[in-house]
């Protein structure tokens, strides 16, 4: 439970600050609501997340300054090159925070004693990072400048943060 709560916290907070990045770029944007909207779901899984690294006493990892700055820089960098990349850029996390979020909870669902709050938790998070992902390709994603190479390298380090997140 340690690893997922530390993972998922880690994973939350990342994704504050990326849309913490795009809003300071596209923020006065007419993509800037929509942005903000799913901002504001990333701000209340990281507080949650908060909430049960305390219950839970879980050590959260040591690279957070680094995923706090590395998250801004992300949704900044992809915010200068277009809301397309942007939105790209919430496309390539969330098809990979889903499928990770789809893989706890199978592991949850083998526990018959499992934590029922972690697991409506982590179900409706699932849900909403969905929604962030089809959100982004309804908003042109897809029209980004070299699109599939983008998210392939964004969806790479999304995993690496994931792999180091659970360990440290």
């Amino acid at each position: 439970m340690d690893s997922i709560i530390r993972v998922d916290h880690a994973g939350e907070l990342g994704a504050d600050r990326i849309y913490a990045g795009q809003m300071a770029v596209l923020g006065n944007t007419k993509e800037g609501p929509l942005i903000k909207h799913m901002w504001e779901q990333e701000i209340k899984h990281r507080e949650k997340f908060e909430e049960l690294i305390s219950k839970y006493r879980v050590r959260p990892t040591i690279m957070t300054p680094i995923w706090n700055i590395a998250g801004f820089a992300l949704g900044a960098g992809t915010a200068l090159l277009g809301k397309e990349a942007a939105m790209a850029c919430t496309v390539a996390v969330e098809t990979v925070i889903v499928e990770h979020y789809n893989d706890q909870l199978r592991t949850l669902m083998e526990d018959p004693n499992v934590d029922k709050d972690i697991l409506q938790t982590i179900t409706k998070f699932r849900d909403e990072e969905q929604e962030h992902h089809d959100t982004g390709l309804d908003h042109g994603a897809e029209q980004a400048p070299f699109y599939k190479a983008l998210t392939e390298v964004i969806k790479t380090g999304c995993k690496v943060a994931i792999s180091i997140s659970k360990k440290i």
